[in-house]
């Protein structure tokens, strides 16, 4: 089933960024191609003049600047990143790290860096294990063999703490109480099962382009930036250990549903990492109650999770737009959910049609030229 849209009726601006969806199907941008690369080399060059200079603030900023033009160059990233770390911004530089990994896995000395901020955040087996990669590839850095040893010494002092944590909480009768985490611009709450923790903040109508979530060994990274508003962090040190890789996201029109997988099947009993000293209880799966959403402690005292949730599913529902960001959403809910035919005939028709026909029938407009419709 195709969609064609006649777009005469919608105002002459398109109500979305459309640089940004369609820029690499126009052929005009090609022209402009080496000279916006050269203006990047240029703030790059500006960036590591300032970093001599011991101007770490600019030198981030200009980074920061050149990444903007040139997204995929994993020498930016690695060297904001040890920007980051000299303004002491070390969540910020494991996660230029991990990106700078991401567009170049041979690159040594972003496994370098990342393992050195992420000692500094007092995550050695993440640390570790970025180490022991890069010195994979580059065995004759001593440094590497010298951090990792590092390493091995912080997590046997770390295990040894742990034991000795237990067996001296095990001799107390009250529980102290657990220190709650200041407000923040999005309200937040979270709740435990046996294998994970699920967090949720609520935010609405945020762009999924503009989230940005980075897990650690037991840190959390999340940044939401939207144009024209200050940037949000939110960059707890978890309650306890987590397994990266098998946490996810989904940015929903009313909420961000963060998925947090447990190293340790034990209770959560605040988000973030305390100093106050508790002893952790394993769940019990086969005590978990089988309902639709059971009910967890929080800040709040009880919530009703199946409510709460059957709340904001209605609330979504119920959400009525108007204007552009009615017509907004109904495009990008249209791309979003479109496969890569039905994405290139929706490009190639707007763009040959000036704005005025949508269609996602690459069968029907691949072979010829979108006209615009002729007034009525």
């Amino acid at each position: 089933m195709s969609t064609v849209l006649n777009l005469s009726s919608f105002p002459r601006k398109f109500p979305f960024d459309i640089p940004f969806v369609f820029a690499p199907f126009i052929p005009s941008f090609s022209f402009c191609f080496r000279g916006v690369i050269a203006m990047a080399s240029d703030l790059e060059m500006r960036a590591k003049e300032a970093f001599l200079d011991d101007d770490f603030e600019l030198a981030c900023d200009l980074y920061t600047r050149a990444i903007e033009i040139d997204l995929n160059n994993a020498d930016l990233y690695v060297d904001r990143a040890q920007a980051n770390v000299k303004l002491r911004n070390f969540t910020e530089a494991v996660s230029d790290c991990s990106k700078a990994i991401e567009l170049d896995p041979s690159m040594a000395k972003a496994y370098l860096r990342k393992g050195t901020a992420c000692m500094k955040i007092e995550e050695y087996q993440t640390a570790k294990s970025a180490l022991e990669k890069g010195f994979s590839l580059s065995p004759a850095d001593s440094r590497f063999t010298r951090l990792i040893k590092e390493c091995d010494d912080k997590i046997a002092e770390e295990d040894k703490n742990k034991q000795e944590s237990i067996l001296n909480c095990a001799s107390l009768n009250e529980s102290i109480p657990v220190s709650e985490p200041p407000k923040s611009k999005y309200r937040y709450d979270y709740y435990n099962t046996p294998t994970e923790v699920v967090l949720t903040i609520f935010a609405k109508n945020i762009p999924p382009e503009s989230v940005k979530i980075d897990f650690g060994e037991q840190i959390l990274s999340v940044s939401i930036n939207i144009p024209g508003e200050e940037i949000y962090h939110f960059q707890p040190r978890l309650f306890a250990k987590i397994i990266p890789e098998k946490c996810k996201f989904q940015v929903l029109s009313s909420k961000i549903e963060i998925h947090l997988s447990k190293a340790e099947s034990i209770a959560w009993t605040s988000l973030q990492y305390t100093s106050s000293i508790s002893v952790p209880h394993k769940i019990n799966s086969s005590q978990v109650v089988k309902a639709d959403k059971p009910a967890y402690p929080s800040s709040r005292g009880k919530i009703d999770w199946g409510k709460l949730e059957a709340q904001v599913k209605n609330e979504e529902k119920e959400e009525k737009l108007e204007g552009d960001a009615a017509v907004n959403k109904m495009f990008r809910d249209i791309y979003r959910d479109a496969d890569e035919d039905m994405r290139r005939a929706m490009i190639k028709s707007f763009v040959e049609s000036n704005g005025t026909v949508l269609s996602t029938s690459w069968k029907e407009v691949g072979s010829k030229k979108v006209k615009a419709p002729k007034d009525s």
